[in-house]
């Protein structure tokens, strides 16, 4: 079989950061997926980390983990939710792999005693991994450069594009800059003028925008459109309006109003005789824009200011209550304000309750009150990875009587260490990338709820944490009423747990939120919403 002509599409932001480059990647990679083309779509990132695996989520949001262990870029969730296929370590790239990759060659000898520089050297190895994903004979590859066009950080990955459309040649690359229109009340307009300097930022490193993708409050007026197009050298056609709208699940329709994916493949000279087909996905935001019924679920967590650290539950409480025809409304609640005294005021109402995954022991003595209130009141509850660990130590403390018990992570000395960590992990030194990342094999128990609810015995699901359910203690929890129903068959690790007599009470040590996608809702959100949706 010959190999594909890779052609390659690059995003670009400008004027300010957090404008929506992954959410517009995603949508374009959604269309040109529908009309018949293998898409792919890595991220780029422009900060000194190697990856955002030891990063506290208010400075990134969440950590998204691939099927292959890679902890990676929140972006990445959004584009295996709109692609609803999964990604790998090579879709994300930070400057921080870059300069270890080109250091660890320096240090075997690799450049043959030549001076390592940021040209050729570290550009070369941006340029290698961003072609690396062609060796899967993708049709297009969509690579979003983070950040904002003239910060340092970027410069390498600028210049990289720079290069690599020279290399290319025509009709074999494209780059869509996604830029800012401030609205002025005052004057009771929209300006063009930092979109025009921002791409003249771009004109300055060597780079001309093919596409403008202009994110604003309001319509962009006729005149102002043409006026975009004559300063920024791009086609009337080709100035793209992205108006904030309800939901991100609404983007991909109104940038294939404007025939988006029709200039993008007029760009890179591709044709396809089939029409984009949203019907399904227009299906899904039908029912999630007109829900029959609502619940309202607490996310109990540590982090729940800056709710992108939990985004991935979010989102995958929007796709199973979309199929539910179910309005999921979330209270967010700070696990460290929650006491004996106030927790029934705190929760009272709620239908369901979700315990969120995290680390460190801020906030845990609230998460275990949480556990223990949905035990004891029969609310329907969902723990995920750390939210299973707590369940685990309420249970033990009120249920078994070990007042004491407690996870190792907590307390290293607790007499009755319940959640422990596998030998394995005990001489770790380096905090990132060691944990149990990835895709894991989970063999479910006939007849348990989860084996109800998957409809199958043998799952995978991903990972990420240190620490592990003590089997010694296995016994006594399983004749008290709370059954490990789900062990890795290689392992023999727990892998989850759920409580029969209880409307729904079940913890797993995995993330289910990250398979969860547009087309496909995690069956385990879907039955959890479904209990509470009957409370």
């Amino acid at each position: 079989m010959s190999k594909k002509n890779t052609k390659y599409i690059f995003v670009t932001g400008g004027v300010t950061s957090s404008l929506g480059k992954g959410i517009v990647s995603a949508s374009l990679g959604l269309l040109l997926k529908s009309r018949g083309f293998n898409v792919t779509i890595q991220k780029l990132d422009p900060y000194i980390n190697i990856d955002p695996g030891t990063l506290n989520p208010y400075e990134h949001g969440e950590c998204y983990v691939t099927e292959d262990g890679a902890e990676t870029d929140l972006d990445l969730g959004h584009y295996e939710r709109y692609l609803d296929a999964p990604t790998s370590q090579n879709n994300n790239v930070t400057t921080g792999k870059i300069y270890q990759t080109v250091i660890e060659k320096e240090r075997k000898g690799d450049f043959l005693g030549k001076t390592v520089q940021v040209i050729p050297h570290i550009t070369n190895e941006i340029k290698r991994r961003i072609k690396i994903l062609s060796k899967q004979n993708y049709d297009i590859i969509i690579t979003e450069i983070g950040g904002t066009v003239g910060d340092i950080e970027s410069l390498p990955y600028i210049e990289t594009v720079r290069q690599l459309k020279w290399e290319l040649g025509e009709k074999n690359s494209m780059v869509i800059h996604l830029t800012l229109l401030p609205y002025l009340a005052s004057s009771g307009e929209l300006k063009t003028k930092p979109s025009q300097h921002s791409v003249r930022q771009l004109m300055e490193s060597g780079i001309m925008a093919d596409v403008l993708v202009c994110r604003t409050e309001h319509k962009i007026p006729k005149d102002q459109r043409a006026k975009l197009a004559q300063f920024c050298n791009v086609p009337l056609d080709n100035v793209i309006e992205c108006k904030d709208l309800e939901t991100i699940y609404e983007v991909p329709m109104y940038l294939q109003k404007q025939n988006f994916d029709d200039v993008v493949l007029k760009e890179l000279d591709l044709k396809s005789d089939k029409e984009a087909d949203l019907k399904d996905w227009k299906s899904f935001l039908k029912k999630f824009q007109n829900p029959k019924k609502s619940v309202e679920i607490a996310l109990v967590g540590k982090y729940v200011s800056l709710q992108d650290s939990y985004i991935s539950i979010a989102e995958a409480f929007k796709h199973a209550g979309a199929d539910l025809e179910t309005e999921v409304k979330i209270r967010w609640v700070y696990s460290g304000d929650l006491t004996q005294e106030n927790i029934k005021e705190t929760l009272a109402g709620v239908c369901g309750i979700l315990v969120a995954p995290g680390f460190g022991d801020r906030g845990i003595e609230g998460k275990v009150l949480t556990a223990q209130y949905a035990r004891e009141n029969k609310v329907p509850m969902l723990g995920i990875c750390l939210g299973m660990q707590i369940m685990t130590v309420e249970f033990a403390r009120n249920v078994l009587g070990y007042t004491k018990a407690n996870s190792m992570e907590f307390d290293t000395s607790t007499e009755h260490p319940v959640i422990s960590l596998m030998e394995e992990q005990k001489n770790v030194v380096d905090k990132g990338g060691t944990m149990r990342l990835g895709a894991w094999k989970c063999a479910l128990k006939n007849g348990s709820k989860l084996n109800d609810i998957y409809g199958a015995k043998n799952i995978t699901e991903r990972h990420r944490h240190r620490y592990e359910f003590n089997s010694d203690y296995i016994g006594e929890f399983e004749k008290n009423g709370f059954l490990a129903t789900g062990t890795n068959p290689e392992t023999g690790l727990v892998e989850a747990l759920e409580m029969p007599g209880h409307p729904f009470y079940v913890g797993v040590q995995y993330h289910p939120e990250y398979k969860s996608t547009v087309a496909t809702p995690h069956p385990l959100f879907r039955a959890f919403i479904k209990a509470c949706a009957s409370k």
